[in-house]
């Protein structure tokens, strides 16, 4: 063979070496697959469950995933036993999304059988732990996998955990949670994760966690190697009223990992605070104790736990720790004590001024106003109002006012600030849920009644999606608003229609669920969620996004970088993209940290309830919230937009239920620094490196 010629032969398969791979959705039924899931047509999926592609069905069976539909249900059933260990695995996943009790059976006796394929049959354990009932919950436990089988162990704590998260907790079930959280082993570190998140699911089961899971949840909570674990034996630990666990928990307090810190902080009981003999005062950093109490030695070993905390640098922590004092009262039952309140007061409005980050400050300063002494009231409001006015930062005055909404005398103040029609939208929306929070506080004065309803009705007219929301609820609360006059139901109907659907979905739930109430009807209406052609998915631009395309989130604490899952959430992931390439996120806030869970921003107005002219279509794959998993918000299914949300750690309650359309693959340490009020500076894609 001529030179010339083996170079002519070799060419096409050179270029085709250079090739990248196709894109999933360059596939015209991929895409047909996907785009009747989008419409949520079950009959459209079905013929691909038959295909002859172990691609397509896969495919069309996690569709039936996010379409959630019981009618196709005898359809996936086939699929347990196909030949393919995805589409069993898929089958099993949208099974379990449906949650329907009649796929349980098939799942057990699927369970009972051979599989080759460890994520199947982990697949099979969940789906079947979201489908038993009461009286089905033992098959968890009764299937005799055949032969040694590594994923039985794993899938069983996971099927528990699935089970108990939907209240069929019984005292065997915590039984054998326990017994799936000794078992040794790195090969094992699943069963335990998913035990020990079962057993804090444990609902009406307080005492059996005491005499069945106590002696394992202290060891599991002290040494096992995964902070999931420790931190899930921490929240299990607050549940029950022993001394080893108390005990158990104050060691926790110094784990090396700030999560289960924070879960011990939770944990610690809140009951009121007894006899205080001195206060001593913290230093300039609130590094020391801020009482010291003599009667109680459990008293005073809480009181130490949580005023060390009060100092941690990072800001999830310390603000976990101030939301204890919040909930944590000195006892007023012996009149006998209100020299030590006082002192209690006093310590906690120390400790606020000492504070380093504003949340920790504020809630600090509610909690002094919360459990003061009507003596001491003006003065911490005096307080409240000079900070109110010296900061810039609208996120620290919306959390001013939560603050004042602990006292009465307060009303006129937070009134004034929530008929605020310009600046932030977050500062009046917040100064109503105050005087709704206020309404609540058993010193309400009566003669205040007609003034809050005045406030809310005000809030109807008005508009504002925010308030809207939060007057809505409150009328549809008898206890707040204990005879509502037909013109206010006249008014929450006319505010609703004035909402534009679906943009603000959210406020028109508000509303309707209040009218629903108050019209007592027997079932709620349903929502009217947007159809998939008021926002169909931009096929040409899915093709374009590479898979594992990359963004680039820039923060002032540093920089995250997001991986994007196109082919899992196609729907979701071109709308992200969409916006980004139209500079929607730049200059945007997180509005939205919630300690050891979430950090959520995206929000055009800035306070969670803003969004886009259109909503997307939940799309649930077969993906976890580990931590770093990237969410869209949303007020319920098929209701998403333009907010998203970092988780901070698992948070397997939201599988299958919030779209994973990323994941964080560098920064998680900025994620965990994030703050409200932090800006995202720019978002951007990143190019492909060569």
């Amino acid at each position: 063979m001529r030179l010339s010629t083996f170079f002519l032969a070799v060419l096409p398969l050179l270029a085709s070496a250079a090739a990248p791979p196709a894109h999933p959705y360059a596939d015209a039924v991929r895409r047909r697959i996907a785009t009747a899931q989008d419409e949520r047509q079950t009959a459209a999926l079905l013929p691909f469950l038959q295909s002859k592609s172990a691609t397509y069905r896969a495919a069309a069976a996690e569709a039936l995933a996010s379409v959630q539909d019981k009618k196709a249900v005898p359809a996936l059933l086939p699929l347990l036993r196909d030949a393919s260990p995805a589409v069993r695995r898929a089958a099993a996943y949208a099974l379990g999304q449906t949650g329907d009790s009649a796929a349980a059976p098939a799942l057990a006796q699927r369970l009972a059988q051979p599989e080759t394929s460890s994520l199947a049959r982990r697949a099979a354990y969940e789906a079947l732990g979201r489908c038993v009932t009461r009286r089905t919950v033992s098959q968890i436990w009764e299937i005799k996998p055949p032969g040694p089988d590594s994923a039985a162990a794993p899938g069983q704590a996971w099927a528990l955990y699935r089970a108990s998260l939907r209240g069929l907790a019984t005292p065997e079930v915590v039984r054998r949670a326990a017994s799936l959280l000794v078992l040794p082993g790195a090969r094992l570190a699943p069963a335990r994760a998913g035990a020990s998140a079962a057993l804090t699911r444990m609902r009406g089961q307080d005492s059996t966690l005491a005499r069945a899971a106590l002696p394992v949840l202290v060891k599991a909570g002290a040494s096992d190697p995964d902070y999931f674990v420790r931190e899930n034996c921490a929240t299990a630990l607050g549940r029950v009223a022993r001394p080893a666990a108390f005990a158990a928990l104050l060691r926790a307090s110094k784990d090396p990992d700030h999560r289960v810190r924070i879960a011990v902080l939770r944990s610690l009981p809140t009951n009121p605070i007894t006899v205080i003999s001195a206060v001593r005062w913290p230093g300039k950093t609130a590094n020391e104790v801020i009482l010291q109490v003599k009667t109680n030695a459990a008293d005073s070993l809480r009181v130490r736990c949580a005023g060390r905390a009060l100092s941690a640098p990072l800001p999830q922590e310390s603000l976990t720790a101030a939301e204890w004092f919040l909930k944590t009262a000195h006892d007023t039952a012996n009149t006998d004590n209100e020299v030590d309140r006082l002192r209690y007061v006093a310590g906690i409005t120390f400790s606020a001024k000492s504070a380093v980050h504003w949340r920790t400050r504020a809630t600090l300063l509610q909690a002094a106003l919360r459990h003061a002494a009507a003596e001491q009231r003006p003065a911490l409001a005096d307080t409240i109002h000079q900070r109110y006015q010296k900061t810039a930062n609208q996120y620290e005055r919306a959390a001013l006012l939560t603050a004042l909404g602990e006292d009465p005398a307060q009303f006129d103040f937070l009134a004034k600030e929530a008929a605020l029609t310009t600046g932030p939208t977050i500062v009046p929306g917040t100064a109503l849920a105050a005087l709704v929070s206020l309404r609540g506080n058993k010193r309400f004065p009566a003669a205040r009644q007609t003034d809050f309803t005045a406030a809310l009705r005000r809030a109807l007219a008005g508009g504002d999606v925010a308030q809207l929301a939060t007057a809505a609820e409150a009328f549809g609360n008898a206890a707040l608003v204990p005879a509502p006059q037909a013109e206010d139901l006249t008014a929450l109907r006319q505010a609703q229609s004035k909402l534009t659907l679906p943009r603000e979905i959210e406020a028109w739930l508000g509303l309707q669920q209040a009218l629903d109430k108050l019209e007592k009807k027997p079932t709620p209406t349903p929502a009217p969620v947007g159809p998939a052609s008021q926002h169909p998915i931009d096929w040409a631009l899915v093709q374009t996004i590479p898979v594992g395309q990359r963004v680039q989130l820039t923060t002032a604490k540093g920089v995250i970088t997001l991986e994007l899952k196109v082919v899992e959430a196609p729907g979701s992931v071109a709308s992200f993209v969409s916006l980004l390439k139209q500079h929607f996120y730049d200059g945007l806030y997180f509005h939205r940290v919630v300690p050891d869970f979430v950090a959520q921003g995206g929000d055009p107005r800035g306070d969670g309830s803003g969004s886009t002219p259109y909503t997307l279509r939940s799309e649930f794959a077969r993906l976890t919230y580990g931590a770093g998993a990237v969410g869209l918000a949303s007020a319920g299914k098929d209701t998403e937009s333009c907010q998203f949300f970092f988780t901070h750690q698992p948070t397997p309650h939201l599988d299958g239920r919030y779209t994973i359309f990323a994941q964080v693959v560098q920064g998680m340490s900025v994620v965990q620094q994030l703050e409200i009020g932090d800006k995202m500076l720019r978002v951007e894609l990143l190019k492909a490196p060569r």
